[in-house]
């Protein structure tokens, strides 16, 4: 096939990918500005973008992209130095600045792709990876003590961002894909044919426009990013807050729906048996009970750390009496019935 065997197939391939990375990453940022503007709606973002069908096929198909990209990235570079040594990309009539560029573009793609591999660590593993696992609360990325709903992004941005060293490889990061893409960009289109010398002239202003507010972009809000984190903005504003509480209200609900749909399972055979009734209802609060009040304890505390300028629900409200229900026969300490005092209003 033409596509593989051929250099200009390759170089095809690579022109192809690359051009859909370049939309990705316009995309992403954004994708990231809605963070800047309206936070609760860039939460609102990356639950749509949550452990869904049509995210999971993208991401797969992104995914694909990235490999096939640097797949043939490493092979067009160890053909070219096997047909001409050192001097690969040779271009005649390049600008010093591009000289040099398309000269290390296999190692600014290295770069590049080492940012990426922690900006999935930091935020894909946390996010949609851990809503595809299913992971229960007690396994979920942790802030302050207590979990982080993967469909919340400011508090991963809160998290990330809290680190110094942070800002500093995202914006290393930024500055490779400059490089990188400022090269690639009029490149790809070469490739495919537009390489007369007028139109080669336009399309590097071009890419170098495209590619400077791009990636300006992404170093101011590396920037805002960390301002916002250092300054605890991510975790004490109200409207945020008031979001994460509907998170943990409704984690409370599911977990009162699943209390009852368990004792009238476990209650259904005894209803004209009051001795049995007792009996089966000691057991199921011997078996039931602990794990209840472990899952209140953790969405109690989350609540009242992540926030505690949120209302809680009815169902909130049932859920922490009953874990006291349950802690009294269990004989344990009572827990904490409201996350905060000025929420009981």
């Amino acid at each position: 096939m033409w596509l593989t065997s051929s250099s200009i197939g390759r170089k095809f391939i690579m022109a192809l990918t690359g051009c859909c990375l370049v939309l990705f990453v316009t995309f992403h940022v954004l994708m990231n500005a809605v963070a800047l503007i309206w936070p609760t709606a860039y939460n609102q973002v990356c639950e749509f973008l949550g452990a869904n069908w049509y995210a999971l096929v993208a991401s797969a198909g992104l995914a694909l992209l990235f490999i096939l990209h640097i797949i043939y990235a490493v092979w067009l570079t160890l053909q070219n130095y096997k047909a001409r040594g050192a001097d690969r990309y040779a271009i005649a009539g390049r600008t010093p600045q591009v000289e040099w560029s398309s000269k290390n573009m296999l190692v600014l793609g290295i770069v590049v792709l080492a940012f990426l591999v922690v900006h999935l660590i930091q935020f894909w593993a946390k996010m949609q990876w851990q809503e595809l696992r299913h992971a229960d609360l007690t396994v979920l990325p942790q802030l302050e003590g207590v979990p982080a709903s993967p469909a919340m992004g400011t508090l991963f941005l809160q998290m990330a961002f809290s680190c110094w060293w942070t800002p500093v490889v995202y914006i290393i990061g930024f500055i490779a894909l400059w490089f990188h893409m400022n090269h690639g960009f009029w490149s790809m289109f070469q490739t495919v044919g537009w390489n007369n010398n007028v139109w080669l002239e336009r399309l590097k202003k071009i890419g170098c426009w495209w590619t400077s507010i791009v990636v300006a972009l992404f170093i101011a809000q590396a920037i805002v990013f960390t301002v916002h984190a250092k300054n605890n903005y991510y975790t004490e504003n109200p409207a945020l807050q008031q979001q994460y509480a509907e998170y943990w209200n409704e984690q409370a609900e599911n977990l009162m729906n699943d209390f009852q749909t368990s004792i009238q399972q476990a209650m259904k055979e005894t209803e004209n048996d009051p001795a049995l009734a007792q009996k089966t209802q000691q057991e199921f609060v011997q078996s039931y009970g602990p794990g209840f009040v472990e899952k209140a304890k953790l969405i109690g505390d989350s609540f009242e750390k992540q926030c505690p300028a949120g209302i809680p629900s009815d169902n909130f409200r049932q859920m922490m009496m009953l874990s006291g229900q349950f802690q009294q026969m269990l004989g344990t300490p009572a827990m904490q019935e409201e996350p905060a005092q000025n929420n009981q209003q």
